[in-house]
């Protein structure tokens, strides 16, 4: 085995475990993690065409099945947290942490698994782009209705959510859309028909800079677990909860993909160095992976970010635990996609 094969098959692991063992010193390195969560975001929109982009009908029954979820299990938390009589800092820290685990944006790294899986590179890039500009929209409106600061109007602290995560999201978008316009134009005035085309190679940085957020992440929230006071009965729900999310979120997006699958897989998907795991099949089975993989992996980056800057900062252990079990799930697929290949 090779180091990069060694790398590419432990990197996530190794991530979590440098981060805990390391956290004294890769806790203070929090700041940079927009930067890399903005490059994760330009990179993965390089790779595709804007303009070869479509939307399928999976792709809106996924986003709005997670935006139901996001209400509905934050709600249901409360309220049940209320007929148990849980403390009101416990409720929020289990109800947001819950919530979280649902409105977490896809995953930049998805559409590569999903490649590794035998899905559609390209579709799961246009649900990518898609989730990150619905949450965009969304928290800036949804926050301050459940994590209210008391201190600032309505409408103000919404204008400030979105100032701080509408950049985030639709820059790398905008920022590799005009480098794919200024090559193509300025190929043109050369007289040559050469387009923008990721490199393979640059294709898989999404995946190293996802491994280097979690290395921070894992700092970052195994000092807050060392340090700050919480109740070990809804650290508990929280890792449970998350688990079932988890599980919830992959099984419902392969359902919806089979049911309601995408009339084409995109130009990538027979390119065996691209999409390792890709075989002659049906498209409900090629968009039951993609729907699977754009509905259960995550963006916990984001998701543990936006829980420290805006909501109760122990909610970000529920996207925390995610990051365990979504990885665990992935590399379940991954082995089992390699059994069936090797037959």
């Amino acid at each position: 085995m090779s180091i990069k094969q060694f790398i590419d098959k432990y990197a996530l692991a190794l991530a979590m475990v440098i981060g805990a063992t390391g956290f004294p010193l890769f806790r203070h390195l929090t700041p940079a993690l927009p930067v890399l969560i903005g490059l994760m975001l330009f990179f993965t929109f390089c790779k595709v065409n804007p303009l070869d982009l479509r939307l399928h009908r999976w792709h809106w029954f996924v986003l709005c099945a997670q935006l139901l979820l996001t209400a509905g299990v934050y709600y249901g938390a409360v309220a049940t947290c209320r007929y148990l009589n849980v403390d009101m800092e416990d409720t929020m820290i289990i109800s947001e942490g819950l919530m979280m685990c649902f409105l977490m944006p896809t995953a930049t790294a998805a559409p590569i698994i999903a490649g590794k899986l035998g899905g559609s590179i390209q579709n799961l890039t246009t649900f990518t782009l898609l989730s990150n500009i619905a949450t965009a929209l969304i928290v800036p409106v949804f926050f301050p209705l459940v994590h209210p600061e008391g201190q600032l109007p309505l409408v103000t602290e919404m204008l400030f959510i979105l100032q701080r995560v509408a950049p985030l999201l639709l820059l790398p978008f905008f920022a590799a859309w005009l480098l794919r316009l200024g090559y193509d134009g300025w190929q043109r005035h050369q007289g040559s028909d050469r387009r923008f085309v990721l490199s393979r190679t640059w294709a898989q940085v999404p995946f190293y800079l996802w491994a280097g957020s979690l290395v921070i992440l894992m700092g970052h929230i195994t000092w807050t677990l060392l340090n700050a006071e919480y109740s070990w009965w809804a650290l508990t729900v929280l890792f449970i909860g998350s688990l079932i999310a988890c599980l919830a979120q992959y099984k419902l997006g392969q359902w919806i993909g089979f049911h309601n699958p995408a009339p084409s897989k995109g130009k990538e998907y027979e390119d065996v160095v691209i999409n390792p795991a890709a075989v002659p099949t049906t498209m409900s089975g090629v968009s039951r992976i993609t729907a699977g993989q754009a509905f259960g992996q995550k963006n916990t980056t984001l998701g543990i970010w936006m829980c420290q800057v805006f909501l109760n900062p122990l909610s970000a252990i529920a996207p925390a635990a995610y990051i365990i079990w979504q990885n665990a799930f992935n590399s379940a697929q991954l082995y089992q996609a390699a059994m069936v290949k090797k037959q």
